[in-house]
Parts: structure tokens; sequence; C-alpha cells
């Protein structure tokens, strides 16, 4: 990764170069210019001075003349050779410039080099006043010019600028590089800040000096306000999490003591149903066997009478004949309230063995809710509320008993409760039909209905009409949580004002294991006929 500061380098650097360069190539171009113009009025000069001079002496023969005028022309350093020829001699003198610049003469024709420039010499007599004569062409000179000056010139002026470009650059790298310092050190400072600060929390990383005046120290103060504002956000969100973590302890804890409440409400509320089906056994057994005890009594009296009498000796026939009869119908009486006390005392032993235990077993749904019925029979008797039952006889069930004997306890003692004012005579239908691996149960009556405000919140804990009447709201919620969690099922109700109720009940005739208790229908096993 290139650093900024490298790049800002790079980029005045071969701006400054751009610049100078172009700058170089025009003076490169007006010195050429400037040098070519200077060669062209030296070879001018040379070449005027020669024709004015030498076509004189040349006529006049004078070599040591020619030679003066040659040697003081050759001064020049761009003047390689000047050869002068006469018309009728050929080569008459001439001066060149040896390797090492000395200047030499030119005895006879040689190569010499650069480029030669030719020129007649013309002689006018101005002695002569006749108008007859005329300008005679006495020779010519040839010149040769040399371009090594001007290219060395060109190539000077060439290195010249190489090292004005190279000297330049080095300048501007070096005051870059002091003077972005001042704003690079300040950035890498907060550079490192940064990466502190996203690394080792905000906790170990100190704060940045900022003694500094100028724009980079107004954002290094930023920097540290933003800082310290960090600070102050990552403690309140700690102790924002504290507090949560905390609440979520105390929501735990609170939703144990719930759950345990919830449990002993449960307990609280099935021996409440089991008490009153003590109670009501006692009633219902009260009678049976104060009929066998009254005719046990009977027949005592009766046995009594007739051990005296036999012992006496004067036994008739007419008290043997009462004794019998009385026997008869005490033993008849006794033997029919204690089959019928027997009888209560079987289902009632079933029921409350069932509520009382978590057992798990198969039973006859249409028998067993007729054992469920009949435990509730004292409840009923104050009222003039029947119960009617639509069940097959080939259900059978592999679930548990007593959950299901408290759900349909429920459902009914809450339709005598709630459904029927007192001395109404009403109905209560209890109805099953099989429906492959499920059964559907509906417990309807024909009273008052369910307020259209209290539907939806009929299973919710604690939602009762009957507050402060004994009424505690937990009847419907037990029997929510059991046909749910405990068979797996589903409840639902639907309640027309003035037309009565319907619960309707759907739970697999097998049981799920507890932790699929809560599964879907599909996944209810079908092990059963």
């Amino acid at each position: 990764m290139v650093r900024i500061q490298v790049r800002l380098t790079l980029l005045f650097v071969v701006i400054v170069t751009l610049v100078l360069a172009i700058s170089g190539s025009y003076t490169q171009y007006s010195l050429g210019k400037d040098l070519e113009s200077g060669s062209q009025r030296l070879r001018e000069g040379v070449l005027t001075r020669l024709q004015t001079s030498l076509p004189s002496a040349l006529w006049d023969l004078d070599k040591s003349k020619v030679d003066s005028i040659v040697a003081a022309e050759m001064l020049p350093p761009e003047l390689v050779a000047i050869r002068v020829y006469d018309s009728s001699v050929g080569l008459f003198s001439g001066k060149a410039r040896d390797a090492a610049g000395r200047i030499v003469s030119i005895a006879s024709e040689l190569v010499v080099a650069g480029a030669p420039v030719e020129a007649n010499l013309v002689f006018r007599d101005s002695v002569a006043v006749s108008a007859s004569s005329k300008p005679v062409t006495v020779g010519k000179v040839v010149v040769n010019f040399s371009r090594a000056q001007i290219d060395a010139a060109l190539v000077a002026e060439v290195r010249r600028k190489v090292i004005e470009v190279l000297l330049l650059d080095s300048i501007l790298v070096a005051a870059l590089a002091l003077s972005l310092r001042i704003v690079f050190d300040p950035l890498k400072q907060l550079r490192d800040g940064l990466v502190d600060l996203a690394t080792r929390g905000s906790d170990d990383v100190e704060e940045l000096p900022d003694n500094r005046r100028d724009e980079l120290g107004d954002v290094i103060r930023g920097f540290n306000a933003v800082q310290r504002k960090l600070k102050s956000i990552i403690e309140r969100i700690r102790e924002a999490e504290d507090a949560a973590r905390r609440s979520e302890q105390q929501t735990a804890r609170a939703m144990d003591e719930l759950r345990r409440a919830q449990e002993s409400l449960l307990q609280s509320e099935r021996l409440a149903s089991l008490g009153s089906l003590v109670a009501g056994v006692a009633h219902e057994i009260n009678t049976p066997v104060g009929i066998a005890l009254t005719s046990a009594s009977v027949l005592k009296e009766a046995t009594d009478e007739v051990l005296a009498a036999v012992g006496g000796g004067n036994v008739k026939k007419s008290d043997i004949l009462r004794y019998l009869e009385t026997a008869g119908e005490s033993a008849r009486l006794i033997m029919n309230n204690a089959y019928r006390a027997a009888h209560l005392i079987h289902s009632f032993k079933q029921i409350a063995a069932d509520q009382v235990s978590e057992a798990r077993r198969h039973f006859e749904l249409r028998e067993y809710i007729g054992e469920v019925v009949s435990s509730l029979q004292p409840s009923l008797k104050k009222t003039r509320i029947g119960i009617a039952i639509d069940c097959p006889d080939d259900i059978t069930l592999d679930s548990y008993p007593g959950a299901l004997a408290q759900v349909l306890t429920d459902l009914t003692l809450n339709c005598v409760e709630h459904a029927f004012d007192a001395d109404t005579e009403g109905l209560i239908a209890i109805g099953v039909r099989r429906d492959g691996s499920w059964i559907e149960m509906q417990v309807s009556d024909n009273g008052k209905g369910i307020p259209a405000d209290m539907l939806d919140k009929v299973f919710d804990p604690f939602v009762t009409t009957r507050r402060g009447q004994g009424g505690t709201g937990l009847g419907l919620n037990i029997v929510f949580n059991l046909i749910v969690k405990q068979f797996g099922g589903t409840i639902s109700v639907s309640s027309t004002p003035g037309h009565g109720a319907r619960f309707t009940l759907r739970i697999p005739r097998q049981t799920p294991a507890p932790d699929d208790a809560a599964g879907a229908e599909p996944a209810a096993a079908a092990a059963l006929p």
C-alpha cells in the first residue's frame, strides 16, 4: 500500500519535472533558433567581408595580403577552412583548422569538414573612369563552416536543464518530506489512536496530546472528545448490560417462583377437586350404608325376639313366619345397599386414585367418562342439570386417565357454575368421535353462553366472572395446560350469548412422550386399534 505522503511527493515531482521539461524544451528551441540566426549572420558577414577585401588583393596577386585577410577571418571557431581560388591559377591561398584547433595553411586540395559556402570574387576598378570598364570575376572563395559549436551549446544547455531539474526535484522532495511531516505526523498519531481504540478498547487508550494550535490540533481535540464520549457510552452500555443481566436473573427467579406457584395452585386445585369428591363420596355412601345398618338392626331385634321365644318354649308358627319375612326383607335391603355402596366406592376409588397419581395406562374411554360423571353426581344432585354421553364403546386410550378426569371435571363444573342460574334446568352433552389416531371430544351446554369480550381470555389464568364468589380463574387454564402440554393436543371454544358454549378438544389416542407432547397432530402414534 503506497502511503499518501509518497503519492503526494511523486505527484509534485512529476508536475515540477513536466513544467521544467516544457520550459527547457522551449528554452532549447529558442537557443537553437538564436544560434542558427547568429551562425547565419556570421556566414553572411564573413562572405561579405571576403567579397569586399579579397578581389583587389587577388587582382594584384598579393598572396601575403590574401593570407592576412583569410587568417583574420579564421579567428571565429565556427570557421573550419577558407580557400581562395584564382580564376587562372586555381588554389591561390587557404587556411584550415587542424584537429588541435590550430590554423594552418592549405597547400593543396583536401577534404575539409563542415558545410562549404562558395562566393565569386568580383573586382571593380575604382580608378578607371572609362565608361566601357566592367566588373571582372577574378576568382572565388570557398568557406567551410562548422556546427560543432552550435551542437555543443545545445548539449550544454540540455545538460544544464537536466541538472536543474534534478536539483529542483531533490530540493522539492526534501522540502515536501519536511513540510508534509507537519501534517502526517499528527495523522499518524490519529491513526494509531483509532487502531488502539478499535483493538484494545477505550479504557486502555490514552488521549492524544492536543497542544497544537492549528487545524490539526482542532482535529486531535475533536478525536479526544469523541473518545471521551465513546468511553461514556461504553460505560453506560456496560451498566445497561449489568442491569439487564440482573433483570434477567430476577426474571428467571420470578419465573421459577411463578412456575412453583402455578404447580402449587394446580396441586391445590386438584386437592380441592379431590376434597369435593371425597365429600360427595361420603354423602353418597352415607344413604346405602345407613339403610343397611337400619336393616341389620331390625334383623337383629327380630332375631333376639325369636331366640327369646325359643328359650321360653312358646314359639308360634306366626312368630317364625313374621321373622322369616323380616329377615328376607332386611337381607334384601342389606344386599342392595351394600352392592350400591360397593359400586360407588369402586368408581370413586378409581377416579380418586387417577386424580392423585400421574400414572399412564390403557382404559376404555366410554366407561371412564361414565365413572367420572358418576363421581360428579353428588354435585349435580343439587341442580336440575343433566349430563348426556355420546361416545362409541370401542375407543381405547393409552394416556393419563387422572389428567383426563381433571379436564372433564373442570369443564363440567365450569358449565354448572357459569352456564346456568340456580334452579335452571339444563343439559351438558359430552360427545366423542374417532378421527384416525386422534379423538375429538366436545363438551357443550345449552346455557347462557360466554360474553364476546371474555371469549379470547377464558384460558388465561385468574380470569373469572365469579371473583369474590369462590371463583379462582384457574380451572380452564389448568384444562388448557393439561390438553396442550400433557396430552399434546389442542382445545378451542366457541359460544353465542344465549345459546350455550362448546369446548372442542383434540387429543391423540396414544399420548406422545413428554418431550414430544407439544408436537403437531401428524406426530401422534396410531398403534391403538
